[in-house]
């Protein structure tokens, strides 16, 4: 049995796992193996169309009772820059044309949506057990009515400084993100992405700031990552990248390859595909473009001109142009079943915690 029982009893889970809420890459099965393994899934809604939240909430709620966790992003919509984002296609000319693409047909959009009033609505219509949010939280009504729903609420921090913050605010429990972390991290409070701590560094000291249990995130991948978060005064771990070869995940074929193939030295932060330092794979346009751009236009703006780069070259096999998202212990995670590797992993933990 586990000795430290608060993220357990908080969510009503048998195991102290949540998945990853990665946007664009897990959806209902992956979300549904994880809840069959004691664990709490997780459905990321940023990318999602209300409708399409609705049709794979309902998937979840049929083949499984487990508690679910909607995640939602928080970020601020950045005014539009029609000069910023026409130098960002000029930036990607050369591109296109090697594609034999038009960068003035490129489509304009963000592709990622802040949590609204729609998205509260199926807050309340659906009533998860857990809501999370990323890049901090919505307004204090919003809030409020997500929390009338009785969902615990979580969100992620990067420092010390904003985990006090959420708790501040309401958080039931916080999930320290370390930098090793794939994809985008939770930041919201800071904004020199050299100084953010590793996750070893920030879920003590995250543990002795805040009194609501503490979720470690970042560079997670088997049971000794989760073990030695236990051993920081975690409660519970988040695992993200170790996912993403699994057969449920929705994993794309050249990031399939591209992870097969990781070494804990090549990933690196890149605002190439967003706008936003997100951690990924080494590749074509991060090395050539990046990691980081001036040009890019702000989060999320700068995806719509690389969605026709990346379509074209992955129709060729390619992921020169995909965001390969992933944590510095990619190269730790092994293809398989996702109920049957979580299930691996815990075990693994409780064989090192003696438990």
């Amino acid at each position: 049995m586990w000795r430290n029982r608060r993220i357990l009893d908080l969510f009503d889970i048998r195991e102290p796992l949540l998945l990853a809420p990665m946007a664009g890459s897990a959806g209902s099965e992956l979300a549904i193996a994880v809840i069959e393994a004691g664990g709490l899934g997780a459905l990321p809604c940023a990318m999602l169309s209300p409708e399409q939240i609705r049709n794979e909430l309902g998937v979840i709620r049929q083949r499984t009772s487990g508690p679910v966790n909607l995640n939602f992003f928080c970020h601020v919509p950045p005014e539009p820059d029609a000069a910023r984002e026409a130098d960002w296609r000029r930036r990607l000319a050369g591109y296109y044309r090697e594609f034999g693409l038009d960068p003035d047909a490129a489509p304009a959009g963000a592709g990622r949506n802040p949590f609204s009033e729609e998205s509260c609505a199926i807050v309340e219509e659906y009533r998860p057990e857990v809501v999370s949010f990323h890049f901090g939280l919505p307004e204090p009504r919003l809030m409020e009515r997500v929390r009338a729903t009785g969902a615990r609420i979580i969100a992620s921090a990067t420092t010390v400084a904003e985990a006090r913050y959420l708790e501040e605010h309401g958080c039931d429990a916080i999930i320290a993100q370390g930098a090793e972390a794939g994809g985008h991290r939770g930041v919201f409070l800071e904004s020199d992405i050299s100084t953010q701590p590793g996750t070893l560094a920030l879920v003590p000291q995250v543990v002795d700031a805040v009194s609501v249990p503490v979720i470690a995130a970042g560079g997670i991948s088997d049971g000794r990552g989760i073990a030695a978060a236990f051993m920081l005064g975690a409660s519970a771990v988040q695992v993200g990248t170790a996912y993403l070869q699994c057969p449920e995940a929705l994993t794309g074929t050249p990031h399939r390859e591209a992870l097969s193939k990781a070494r804990d030295d090549r990933t690196v932060l890149t605002n190439v595909f967003t706008g936003r330092p997100a951690r990924g794979l080494l590749n074509r346009i991060v090395s050539e473009v990046g990691p980081m751009s001036a040009d890019a236009p702000q989060f999320p703006l700068a995806t719509a001109a690389i969605m026709p780069l990346r379509k074209a070259a992955e129709e060729k096999g390619s992921g020169d142009f995909s965001p390969l998202w992933a944590g510095q212990a990619a190269s730790l995670a092994r293809p398989g079943p996702a109920t049957e590797m979580t299930r691996n992993m815990l075990s693994e933990a409780k064989a090192l915690l003696q438990i």
